[in-house]
């Protein structure tokens, strides 16, 4: 079996470089410590300036709820608007709250009182959110004052019950785990190879191209399907996260986006000449097939064009195959559709890539 020799002849290559093995054993590491803290789209930490021209009770319990809320940081009672805009324009206030005068008199006789929000909306994100979050507060404050009521509306969050971010992220975090390792270590191997020159030495062999091809892959499959194991362990032991689905299903559908990124790491690399060319190309596509996979953002929250451009974006249908195995615990019947799209387009790339690859120029 040439093959078995040629796999053998690929992890001696991993083994005896300086750099792989410990990057492949301190990436998931790291991707698993710092990445579900760092990639989370939850606000905190607001900064608000406060403006108390009524100086009553209820203006007091107010700043109180919002100094007590984890959302919110007091940053300074100011006594004038100018005062409070010029910590916005330094940076050092994110919302300025302006109680008016009167507020707990207009709220005791039942008249709703307004209370002025200005927030910084150079981060639309944080000036959005904060202000929503800040309104609840002045609701709820009204509220608790003027009589006991009860909200007509009561919330049930399904499959992730203390929307903990780190549910939705840690799932995804491997579609990128799987692209750096089967897409982007294969395609530099290749053209590594053809400018040190020995690729010529196995093209002057008569191993075919498929075997050469699949002996360059099935380690980096290996590899990915190990380091994604350690990833899901990590997961468990350091967040108390696990898989609510099955694991066959995961590793199927990790299967099937490894195959399509080896198969597009290997296009790029037989049309590349220089490493330079391979980095670069391979670069571009990774981050416009992360931005348009709805890893961060919601993909019907995008343009109509940028929605349409994720049908042919094999991350999209990996992440949502596996946030519905690993978060919603869905079965294969839930998942079909995104696994005969991963299928359809792994054979057209591999197959592309075996041809495209020219064993003498």
């Amino acid at each position: 079996m040439i093959i078995k020799y040629l796999i053998q002849k690929e992890f001696i290559q991993i083994r005896r470089n300086s750099f792989l093995p410990r990057f492949i054993i301190m990436y998931p590491v790291l991707m698993m410590c710092v990445m579900p803290w760092v990639m989370n789209m939850e606000v905190r930490h607001i900064r608000v300036d406060v403006i108390d021209n009524d100086r009553s009770t209820l203006g007091r319990q107010l700043i109180q709820s919002v100094a007590a809320s984890q959302y919110f940081v007091l940053n300074a009672q100011r006594s004038t608007y100018k005062e409070a805009i010029a910590d916005v324009e330094r940076s050092n206030a994110d919302i300025i709250m302006n109680i008016p005068q009167h507020y707990e008199r207009d709220v005791k006789k039942g008249i709703s009182p307004k209370i002025l929000l200005s927030a910084n909306a150079a981060n639309p994100i944080k000036g959005g959110m904060g202000t929503n979050y800040l309104t609840q507060v002045v609701a709820m404050n009204k509220t608790q004052t003027a009589t006991l009521q009860t909200s007509p509306v009561q919330a049930l969050y399904l499959f992730n019950k203390h929307l903990n971010y780190k549910v939705f992220m840690i799932p995804a975090l491997m579609g990128i785990l799987l692209l750096l390792i089967c897409g982007f270590l294969p395609a530099l191997n290749i053209v590594s190879e053809k400018e040190v020159g020995t690729i010529e030495q196995i093209n002057a062999t008569p191993v075919s191209k498929w075997t050469f091809i699949f002996s360059k892959l099935i380690p980096y499959w290996l590899i990915a399907i190990v380091v994604m194991t350690l990833c899901f362990v990590l997961a468990w032991i350091l967040y108390g996260i696990s898989c609510k689905g099955s694991l066959w299903l995961i590793y199927l559908n990790a299967l099937l986006l490894s195959l399509c990124f080896s198969g597009l790491g290997l296009i790029i690399s037989n049309y590349s000449d220089t490493l330079q060319q391979a980095v670069f190309v391979m670069w571009f596509l990774v981050m416009c097939m992360i931005l348009l996979s709805g890893l961060f953002t919601p993909v019907r929250s995008m343009p109509h064009w940028a929605q349409m451009s994720t049908i042919i974006n094999p991350m999209h249908y990996f992440i949502d195959a596996i946030r519905t195995v690993f978060v919603r615990g869905g079965n294969a019947g839930s998942i079909w559709r995104e696994l005969t799209v991963l299928s359809t387009m792994a054979m057209i790339l591999d197959v592309w890539a075996v041809q495209s690859y020219r064993k003498n120029k």
